[in-house]
Formats: structure tokens, C-alpha cells, sequence
């Protein structure tokens, strides 16, 4: 027997579907980013600070889900996740940018390259614009970029020059087989693991030396299982945030702006407090955990630079493309000619 549907029962219906859907549209917008940043350390914190200002600036209808201490895996699993959307933001360094785009390696992976922070600034405003057109067309858009300040070695025993380093076991990020290729060919021992794994590396020996910042070394406690640090600037670490542009393109056009100003904002924070902190950080791992720092006098320096020059040519080949480490390697010259070093 066919049923009359009352037109009350039809209009409830109706009503429920709409608070259904009103209540669906009324979700935030999740975007999970991951980072193999430790949580408590002032990149993770700064993190958590984007998330905040994201909140209040769309008024909670974007939640950042933060994902610290490389628990999604390393910077090569990270990229491939955001790949598959299973995430859709990530914190990398140069080298995992690089699994996007390899034009980013300019910024950082030429060793004794950069004289000062200032060169590093310089290079980066020159070059960072082209960079974020090139990620763009591979479907990522950059928040922020920012870095860490100086890369030294910490060592399970004292090292002063590439000789010393050379008969112990290096870290390698993995995921690069011709990084490893120019180190072994320089005479250094790499081996391959992800940021996760340097602690429990060093712990297990597995390892005897990682090039990190300072700030990085204090937060994950490397100094208790490497004491001894080099202190030489050898490359600076430089990463930046970077959004699927399919999810970036779901928050309305005009959010996006007060996002990507708030992003710089924090951006430029991670950025001076990196840098501020490194020496900092130098000072407590010596006075609290007994950290030996190694001084580079100028000939020591001479002598990696010595040893990094040696694998340039390398690096242009199969690191940097040629066109982006030739445009490098000519606005550091131009910076260096535009502040030249005090004659002693």
C-alpha cells in the first residue's frame, strides 16, 4: 500500500539533511604538517604559534595539526606522504625540498661556500622567488622559508681537521646515493640514516659524527652521545614550509594573505631565534653536559675549505643544477665584493 508522506514530515527531513550538511561545512579545513623538528625545541614551538595565529586569523575554520620529532618518518617519507595527501604541510630542510624541487640545494650544500649569515641572506633573497615559482609548478606552495644558522660537527671523538673526520663514521641524510658518492670519493665514511635515527646511531655507534646546528644538537641531546664539536661554520641549514597547493586552494582567496603574513612572520622568528640561540646553545651543552668545543683557527679553516672546494665541481654535476649553484656561486661573489673582509 503506497504511503502519503505528510509535507510536515517532508519539511523535517529536509531541515535534518540541511543541519547535517551546515554542520559538515562548519568543520575546520585539517591540515596535518609534519617535521623532524623536536618537540619542545623553538621550531617546533614556533609551529605551534603558526597554528595559533592560523586558528584566530580564520577564525577556527583551519585546524594545523603539528607532527614533530619525525614521527611520520624522515624527510623523504614526508614528502612522499604529502604526495598521497596523507599529509599536506611539512617543515624540510634543503634536502628534503630537494626530493621536489633539486634547485633548492643552492641555498645550502655548497660546504664553506657562504662566508657569513649575511651571504646566506643575500643568496637566499636572490634566489628564493624563482625557487617558489619552480615548487609551485610541482603543486607546493612556500609559506616561509627560514634556517637554523651554521651546520658544525659533533663528534664521538675530537676532530680538528678532514683527516680527523675522515676516520670516523659520518652521518648522511638517505635518500641521496650522490651524496654519499662525493663523500666517499673525498675519503669520508657516510653513512645513510634519517634525522630520527642519529641519536640512537650514535648511541649504538653506528655513527660517529653528524653535522647539525647547534640548537638542533642541544634539543635532541646529541652532545651527550658526541661530545666533542668543531667549531667551524661548515654549510648552513636551510629549510622552509611548504602546502600542497590543492589544499591551499581550498582556503578562500582572501585568507590566504593574512595566512601567508602571519607564516612569514613566524618564518622570520625561527630564523633570529636559530641564529640567536647557536651560540647559546654552544654555551649550555658546555656548562651543563661538559661539551668540548674544538676553536678552528684560520689554517684549520683553510683546510676545509680546501677539502670542500675539492668536491664542488662534483656537487655542480650531481647536487645543485649547474645554471642555479653557477647563480650561487656569482651573487656570493657579488656579496663578498659589496662587504669586503677588514684588512687585518
Amino acid at each position: 500500500m503506497l504511503k502519503i508522506i505528510r509535507p510536515s514530515t517532508l519539511l523535517l527531513a529536509v531541515g535534518l539533511a540541511a543541519l547535517v550538511l551546515s554542520a559538515r561545512a562548519a568543520e575546520p579545513l585539517k591540515i596535518k604538517l609534519a617535521t623532524v623538528a623536536p618537540t619542545g625545541s623553538s621550531f617546533h614551538k614556533s609551529l605551534l604559534n603558526l597554528r595559533e595565529a592560523w586558528k584566530e586569523a580564520s577564525h577556527g575554520s583551519l585546524d594545523l595539526i603539528i607532527y614533530g620529532d619525525g614521527k611520520l618518518g624522515g624527510e623523504s617519507d614526508t614528502v612522499g606522504l604529502m604526495g598521497v595527501n596523507s599529509i599536506q604541510a611539512a617543515m624540510l630542510t634543503a634536502v628534503g625540498l630537494a626530493e621536489i624541487e633539486k634547485g633548492v640545494e643552492g641555498l645550502q650544500s655548497i660546504p664553506m661556500g657562504f662566508r657569513d649569515l649575511g651571504a646566506v641572506d643575500y643568496v637566499g633573497q636572490k634566489l628564493q622567488p624563482m625557487l617558489e615559482e619552480k615548487l609551485l609548478k610541482k603543486g607546493f606552495v612556500v609559506l616561509f622559508w627560514s634556517d637554523a644558522g651554521w651546520a658544525r660537527f659533533f663528534s664521538k671523538k675530537p676532530v680538528t681537521t678532514p683527516n680527523d673526520l675522515k676516520k670516523l663514521k659520518l652521518f648522511a641524510w638517505s635518500g641521496n646515493p650522490d651524496t654519499l658518492v662525493i663523500y666517499k670519493s673525498a675519503g669520508f665514511n657516510p653513512v645513510p640514516l634519517e634525522t630520527a635515527d642519529i641519536v640512537p646511531g650514535l648511541q649504538t655507534g653506528l655513527i660517529e659524527a653528524v653535522p647539525v646546528p647547534p640548537v638542533f644538537a642541544l634539543a635532541t641531546q646529541i652532545d651527550t652521545r658526541a661530545h666533542y664539536m668543531l667549531e667551524l661554520n661548515w654549510a648552513p641549514l636551510v629549510g622552509a614550509v611548504v602546502i600542497r597547493k590543492a589544499t591551499w586552494d581550498k582556503i578562500p582567496a582572501d585568507l590566504r594573505a593574512e595566512l601567508l603574513k602571519s607564516a612569514a612572520t613566524i618564518g622570520a622568528s625561527i630564523k633570529a631565534a636559530g641564529r640567536e640561540e647557536s651560540d647559546k646553545a654552544v654555551k649550555a651543552m658546555v656548562e651543563k653536559r661538559g661539551l668540548k668545543v674544538t676553536p678552528a683557527t684560520p689554517e684549520v679553516v683553510h683546510l676545509w675549505r680546501q677539502a670542500a672546494e675539492a668536491v664542488w665541481p662534483q656537487i655542480r654535476s650531481k647536487i645543485i643544477p649547474p645554471d642555479i649553484y653557477d647563480q650561487t656561486i656569482s651573487l656570493i661573489k657579488e656579496y663578498e665584493a659589496a662587504h669586503p673582509v677588514p684588512a687585518r
